[in-house]
């Protein structure tokens, strides 16, 4: 068992001081003041709203006005007959000053009693101190909730971190700055909403339960549905049902959905994440690269204030209009390796063994193209870029460009080195889909796996889709990116995690080769 941590102020172990608390609770409790008895306070005023409105306040001085405040609080400091503490509400920290004389002794007896961590309600009178700090002068205070666990006094390190994932209620306890990202995260959605829902897109709901398990290259989790006694599978993507919206009539629709992969984790995927996917009608590619480049704007602009924003040490710069390539120039441009002279797929072959990049045996023009944009380009895209027109290989769902049939009509953007979204236009023909989904399916069947083709949707399409355009895009990367969090554990309020009885704990050495294995696995699947 890990060796309980010790408290030097207190002399205590961790366990000893919930036992400490517990007793304490056992006592209020015995005294007829349980405070989980309560219900409610009549809270009127926040620590953030108080600071800004008596910014001006001389020093020493009281503002006349009385608020009730609620909140943790995360300081005490007992000075015999005056005290002081923090109390942390939801938009900051204000300083409480307690006084026995005002307090009264009973009251006062009891406060001292409190920990830090305890929930308190407070009323009082809003002054500034000499020291310039805008506090509040309690009249009465109310312990509303016993914290029975003592919070950590930090919170770091690489050993905690997994923990800060695990308690992220702790985690935004005693790191405000967590906090934050995850009220940014709200306002990027929200801006995000605000942005589709001006164009005229619809946002609709689509079904996280389906009943067939579909071909394409991602793993999804599957469940049983008593009632019916059939297997069912978490959804791996939402595009086909809104694209049955499309045919339907609904010209502007989207999604923002969870999402569920059986797959490989690393600092840029989970298996339950968010994507938006959008679907306009009558538009094609170039008009949704135009939609997501103003969206980016207005998205950034509006929740960080600036289009200059911090990505890990790195100015990343959103302004518009932003850097557009097809894949061929951008290899070319990064490589010097030229598409258009590849005259066979056995010389695109030679081409890249002879510069090192990787490539299957019987790999074609166009995937030997998309191996050398992953080695050569996309570790240079570190300003907002869209690449465009990708091969037909690897791209089995969009549309074949007219002046280039080997090309497609597809485009992917990216920003700090990474895939932020991939849009199409969208494939229409019905036969055409049977035929890729056929191959699709066939080829997972061939892996021992389970896949099935989507008839409904097929029948869909042969009441005919009009020319569409189509985007997705993970809303996780893009908090990621606007708030500068290196991990997509750090934007997610809950990452999946393995249970800590799952087995013993491992090794350092064995978490990296886990780790490596699962981030391939994860490529490879986004691939």
């Amino acid at each position: 068992m890990e060796e309980q941590k010790r408290n030097p102020a207190a002399g205590l172990s961790e366990s000893e001081q919930v036992q400490v608390r517990r007793q304490k609770l056992a006592d209020l409790q015995a005294a007829g003041n349980d405070p989980f008895t309560l219900t409610k306070f009549p809270q009127d005023a926040y620590s953030a709203d108080l600071k800004e409105e008596f910014k001006d306040l001389p020093n020493e001085t009281d503002s006349g006005k009385l608020v009730a405040l609620a909140g943790r609080m995360m300081s005490k400091r007992v000075m015999g007959k005056a005290s002081f503490a923090h109390l942390r509400d939801d938009k900051g920290d204000i300083q409480l000053y307690v006084r026995r004389d005002e307090l009264g002794e009973e009251a006062y007896a009891a406060f001292k009693k409190l920990d830090v961590g305890d929930i308190i309600g407070v009323k009082g009178e809003v002054f500034r101190t000499k020291t310039g700090e805008v506090s509040v002068h309690a009249t009465s205070l109310t312990l509303l909730s016993k914290s029975l666990r003592v919070l950590p006094e930090k919170w770091n390190g690489l050993r905690d971190q997994d923990m800060r994932y695990r308690q992220r209620y702790v985690d935004t306890i005693v790191n405000p700055e967590v906090k934050d990202t995850f009220i940014k995260r709200s306002q990027i959605l929200k801006a995000l909403r605000e942005f589709l829902d001006a164009k005229g897109f619809l946002e609709v709901d689509t079904p996280v339960l389906q009943t067939i398990e579909i071909g394409a290259n991602s793993r999804s989790f599957v469940t049983h549905h008593n009632a019916l006694d059939i297997p069912m599978y978490l959804r791996i993507e939402t595009e086909l049902y809104l694209k049955r919206l499309i045919v339907g009539g609904f010209d502007k629709v989207y999604e923002v959905g969870r999402i569920f992969r059986n797959e490989g984790m690393d600092t840029r995927h989970n298996p339950e994440f968010t994507s938006i996917e959008l679907y306009q009608a009558y538009a094609d590619y170039k008009e949704i690269m135009d939609l997501v480049e103003e969206m980016y704007i207005y998205v950034t602009k509006k929740v960080c204030g600036t289009l200059k924003i911090q990505y890990q040490g790195k100015e990343i710069n959103m302004e518009g209009p932003w850097t557009r390539l097809t894949m061929a120039e951008a290899v070319k441009k990064y490589s010097g390796m030229d598409y258009y002279a590849w005259e066979s797929d056995e010389q695109a072959r030679r081409e890249c063994e002879a510069r090192g990049v990787h490539v299957e045996p019987y790999a074609v023009k166009g995937e030997c193209l998309e191996a050398c944009f992953d080695e050569f380009v996309e570790p240079n895209l570190i300003q907002p870029t869209f690449i465009t027109d990708y091969p037909v290989a690897i791209s089995p769902l969009a549309k074949r460009k007219k002046d280039e049939p080997d090309m497609t009509e597809r485009f992917e953007f990216f920003a700090n080195c990474s895939e932020l979204g991939n849009a199409f236009s969208e494939l229409n023909d019905p036969i055409d889909q049977r035929g890729r989904f056929e191959s699709q399916a066939a080829a997972k069947r061939a892996q021992g796996l389970h896949a099935d083709v989507d008839e409904d949707y097929l029948c869909a399409l042969e009441y005919g889709m009009p020319p569409t355009g189509g985007l997705g895009f993970g809303v996780d990367r893009l908090v990621m990116l606007l708030t500068d969090s290196a991990s997509i554990r750090d934007v997610l309020l809950f990452p999946t995690m393995k249970p800590l009885n799952a087995s013993a704990a491992p090794s350092a050495k064995d978490e990296a080769k886990t780790e490596a294995k699962e981030e391939n696995a994860a490529k490879e699947a986004e691939k």
